[in-house]
């Protein structure tokens, strides 16, 4: 049975990783508010150039581009969006889970952006291509150095298909694992992202259905398609910091609520065992008294 002393300790303790995680709860906080406002500034432009390209395809007649040409092999490339640090939830694991049980197999080829993707591919013995890091803040330039390694793989032929598994942010409190294909361009389809329930649809200016394009649909459609790709691993890169942060500040802050419930408990039982050593104090001096006095 512990001591009062041993008691003591471990509220000392327990109140030092406390602090430590109230204090992490709170860098978290600022982090996710930023996380969070870029990932939502970012969705309406992606949401308007997958639209507009969506009106470029249907403009372009037979024009193909590589990144269009559909194959029939089953070699993959596999994008992995995670983080670079524990102690966020369980958002890696629950990627790293679905990725393996429905995406990896012994022809994928795995491009890891985040070290905890890079430690599981390397630590379970996937085909790691390449790693990449990226900022708490991601920057396009990030994204264009992570997708020119998944193009080149497709062109070159060495994959058939590329696609992206990423947390994706819903709200504060729900982050979802999603994998979605970014090559071939079979169709254009932007990351779906948003918070539940709120429309993200957007109208193109004008309100009209007719285009011209110079110097062609075609020549239009060549152009954009290398940065649409661009934009979208951006925008993925943006969303799962969003939930990185947003998880972590969940994560810290259930840490600190049971850290106080803890020492709460702890408390109680010391005062417990404190009152009961000076109640066995006492009736030892009251029995004395009673012998003496006998």
């Amino acid at each position: 049975m512990p001591s009062t002393r041993d008691i003591r300790r471990r509220i000392v303790s327990v109140k030092k990783t406390a602090q430590i995680t109230s204090a992490m709860e709170k860098v978290a906080q600022a982090k996710m508010g930023r996380a969070q406002n870029t990932a939502v500034a970012g969705r309406p432009y992606a949401e308007l150039m997958n639209r507009v390209l969506g009106e470029v395809v249907a403009h372009a007649g037979d024009f193909r581009h590589p990144f269009m040409e559909a194959r029939g092999g089953e070699k993959r490339a596999l994008i992995l969006v995670t983080t670079d640090k524990g102690m966020c939830g369980a958002i890696n694991s629950n990627l790293l889970r679905l990725v393996t049980e429905e995406f990896v197999t012994g022809q994928t080829r795995v491009i890891a952006a985040g070290k905890k993707g890079a430690q599981h591919a390397t630590r379970v013995g996937w085909d790691l291509a390449a790693e990449f890091d990226y900022s708490d803040t991601p920057v396009f330039a990030e994204a264009r150095a992570i997708s020119r390694m998944a193009v080149e793989l497709f062109e070159n032929e060495e994959v058939d298909y590329v696609d992206i598994a990423f947390t994706n942010f819903i709200n504060t409190l729900t982050q979802k694992p999603e994998v979605q294909r970014l090559l071939p361009l079979t169709e254009i389809k932007g990351v779906q992202a948003g918070v539940e329930g709120e429309e993200m649809a957007t109208e193109l200016p004008g309100g009209t259905a007719e285009f011209l394009f110079e110097p062609s649909a075609g020549g239009v459609l060549g152009a954009l398609l290398p940065h649409y790709l661009n934009f979208q691993v951006f925008q993925i890169l943006l969303e799962a910091r969003a939930s990185e942060f947003s998880s972590k500040m969940v994560a810290m802050k259930n840490a600190t609520d049971n850290a106080n419930d803890l020492i709460k408990d702890l408390t109680l039982e010391y005062n417990k065992m404190r009152q009961a050593a000076i109640t066995s104090e006492l009736l030892e001096i009251t029995t004395a008294q009673m012998a003496l006095g006998n």
